[in-house]
């Protein structure tokens, strides 16, 4: 049995095939790897793939044991630090069983020269939802996972083109862009960049009627904009919020969208453990370091 393990922006995921369960991230603040028996005795855990914060400190996915600083070059930066993620993490590490740690998309990363403006692209998570959805609709796919925040990218041929971050283009409910006003805050004293970060979403940005229109609307421009690097690109939508905006989005793009639902990157993830386990020696473009 394999396992993937989706560290998320409000939640820990974890899944095989065919079964999962979740925990908030601060309850994960208590994991101990025995919870994994809900999804099958852990005597038959053959391998995991976890992801964790924006991975950016590796450009393969790698061996857990080769990886250090948990993956990461800071454990500062855009995001909320509780501490769940980190303890799953580290109670992976302490087992017996054999396990990667995936890699997020950065300046590191063998994406198009012309992503690499900004210098994070997506977190490992994203990685999963991509490996699902190709399994399902080919190699030729733009996804966006909508939800606290929103995430695109872009997949032709079968390997990564890039992907546009959470901080850069679209607004989830929680997250997004910093704005003029943002900038004028932070410089301010007001907030700090995290702070301002963690509150451009529509939920602070909108009035309750209008959220779900916007966050339709920016994540259909994402998949426009991916669709001028490759035209006969299908379109999916992943995240909590898939199924809530599928059919504005399908209306603004009239191009049929697939729809994906929470559990899409932890899903991912656990194909992902078993064909590096098995040795295919890449995962979508990204080298596999064992």
């Amino acid at each position: 049995m394999f396992i993937g393990i989706d560290h998320g922006t409000t939640a820990m995921r974890f899944a095989t095939e065919s079964d999962e369960f979740k925990m908030s991230r601060e309850e994960a603040m208590s994991f101990s790897f025995s919870d994994l028996s809900k999804l099958c005795p852990p005597d038959e855990i053959e391998g995991i793939a976890l992801s964790y914060s924006m991975g950016d400190n590796i450009s393969k996915i790698t061996a857990l044991h080769k990886v250090k600083n948990r993956g990461l070059v800071s454990q500062e930066g855009a995001g909320k630090h509780i501490g769940g993620g980190t303890r799953v993490f580290d109670e992976v590490a302490k087992s017996t069983i054999p396990a990667v740690v995936m890699c997020g998309l950065h300046r590191g990363s063998p994406t198009d020269p012309r992503f690499k403006a900004y210098s994070h692209q997506a977190s490992p998570e994203k990685i999963g939802i991509a490996y699902e959805v190709c399994h399902a609709l080919g190699g030729d796919v733009i996804i966006s996972d909508v939800s606290s925040n929103t995430v695109t990218l872009l997949v032709s041929n079968g390997k990564i083109t890039g992907a546009f971050d959470a901080c850069i283009f679209a607004p989830g409910t929680r997250h997004g862009a910093l704005d003029v006003d943002a900038i004028r805050r932070i410089d301010a004293g007001g907030c700090t960049a995290n702070e301002a970060f963690q509150r451009a979403g529509v939920d602070y940005s909108l009035p309750e009627h209008e959220r779900m229109r916007t966050v339709a609307m920016f994540a259909a421009m994402e998949c426009a904009a991916m669709l001028q690097l490759n035209q006969k690109a299908r379109i999916a939508l992943a995240g909590t919020l898939a199924p809530v905006i599928a059919l504005e989005v399908h209306s603004l793009l009239k191009k049929e969208v697939a729809v994906y639902d929470e559990w899409c990157a932890s899903r991912g993830l656990a194909r992902i453990a078993h064909d590096v386990f098995s040795g295919v020696p890449e995962i979508l473009g990204l080298g596999v370091d064992l």
